[in-house]
């Protein structure tokens, strides 16, 4: 090899060594960017002279053919902030929008996003977030789109349905005379029943309403009563029954020696109005349906509703389905990307599904810039779904993804690749001195 080529196989490692510089300065300067991923040089050899199958003399020197992206997993920082998502584990959001004047669509770890005035959800660059938007009412799928966080007014919902799951004491006395069934007094009905309830409801405009629930349990009819495992239910607005039934036949409940419910009479309120003066009633069906167990005998267990144990009558859960107007209050998103809104009226309303984009090749994604990747060639088009499903990774509210940057692994590299550019340059001056010592071989 000539002294000239000798220089200029330096200059080729030189050249290496400082474009590996420049990856390490940027992986530094991008050590606290949300969902950064570093990058490493790497590098390979330049031939020399080839002939055949052989190379023919020394090398030709290096050069860095490519920075390789590391898509190993950055630290999950909480940030308290509900809009905040990282990905914990492989997948990347799904951005659209112009992005330097190109539109398309973009991939990136960030999930730093906002809700804008439109109700959209976007990140700082005014790209929106995509995702699914929920189909007939119970499920998410079809196509992705944007990300909208409506209604941000919730509508009011009148009750439909109304669940108890409670116990009747099965010591408690019977206040019904022989025959039983006219005993109750909706005038004065907490002298005339055994245990009451109080549930609230709420009509097609939103309003409460508080119903009144009373159990009466029933004697065998003889004379003095013996009181049996049978009970009514009484429904009452203010004194006021609603129980659908003839007040000779209100509906009952009925229990086995084991205080499972055995069968339920359907306890249903029609005719709901709650302004008598208003001749359009304030509900759309005017139909209740209180929902008291699965009774045995229709194959159920008896036990998730209505029970007679040997214990004080008490109510460990009622819950009904109506709620009053309310306005949007904040976000919480589940892990598999359910973005849920909350209400003003405590209730959660699953409103859409965040996409995550999984590729055959992560290596092969282009960075577009502003934390953002595109799809290539290389790695394969994007195959969308849902969060934790699929090799996806799980989505976590309120947290953000640091970037993966080891800043002490980089500081060692860089005094690698300083050192190499310092050997290759003493290559440089060494061949200058052998120039040096050929010229004066003339004198």
């Amino acid at each position: 090899m000539s002294v000239s080529k000798t220089m200029n196989t330096a200059v080729t490692g030189l050249r290496a060594q400082q474009d590996a510089i420049g990856i390490v300065g940027d992986n530094i300067a991008n050590s606290n960017t949300v969902g950064f991923k570093q990058s490493r040089a790497l590098f390979e050899d330049i031939l020399g002279n080839f002939s055949g199958a052989r190379t023919v003399g020394a090398g030709g020197g290096a050069k860095m053919i490519r920075a390789q992206q590391i898509f190993s997993q950055g630290a999950l920082k909480t940030t308290g902030v509900p809009s905040d998502l990282a990905l914990s584990g492989d997948g990347f959001f799904v951005w659209s929008g112009a992005v330097d004047g190109f539109d398309g669509q973009y991939y990136s770890r960030d999930g730093s996003f906002f809700v804008n005035a439109e109700g959209t959800l976007v990140n700082s660059l005014g790209l929106k977030l995509q995702g699914y938007s929920e189909a007939n009412g119970a499920s998410f799928g079809g196509p992705i789109g944007d990300i909208s966080v409506q209604p941000l007014t919730l509508p009011p919902k009148e009750t439909s349905t109304v669940e108890l799951v409670a116990n009747l004491d099965s010591s408690a006395t019977t206040f019904a005379a022989a025959g039983g069934a006219n005993d109750f007094d909706p005038a004065d009905p907490s002298n005339t029943s055994n245990f009451s309830t109080s549930v609230t409801v709420f009509d097609s405009q939103g309003n409460p309403h508080s119903l009144d629930v009373y159990f009466v349990r029933l004697n065998d009819g003889a004379v003095p009563p013996n009181a049996t495992n049978d009970w009514e239910v009484h429904v009452l607005d203010g004194n006021t029954e609603l129980t659908d039934g003839s007040p000779a036949t209100p509906p009952k409940v009925s229990f086995d020696t084991a205080g499972k419910l055995i069968s339920a009479d359907a306890v249903t309120l029609t005719n709901v109005n709650w302004d008598p003066a208003n001749p359009s009633p304030l509900t759309t069906n005017n139909l209740i349906t209180f929902k008291v167990g699965n009774p045995t005998g229709a194959g159920g267990s008896g036990l998730d509703g209505l029970t007679q144990y040997g214990s004080v009558s008490s109510v460990s859960k009622q819950s009904q389905d109506g709620y009053t107007a309310a306005s949007l209050t904040g976000l919480d998103v589940t892990a598999d990307g359910t973005v849920n809104g909350i209400y003003s009226n405590s209730q959660k309303l699953a409103l859409a599904q965040v996409a995550v984009a999984k590729f055959a090749s992560n290596d092969g994604l282009s960075r577009s810039g502003h934390n953002l990747f595109s799809e290539t060639l290389d790695s394969g088009q994007a195959n969308l779904g849902a969060a934790s499903s699929g090799g996806r990774g799980g989505i976590v509210s309120g947290a953000v993804e640091q970037s993966n940057v080891d800043l002490a692994a980089q500081f060692v590299d860089m005094i690698g690749f300083q050192r190499a550019f310092s050997a290759n340059s003493k290559t440089i001056t060494t061949a200058d001195e052998l120039l040096v010592e050929t010229l004066n071989l003339k004198r």
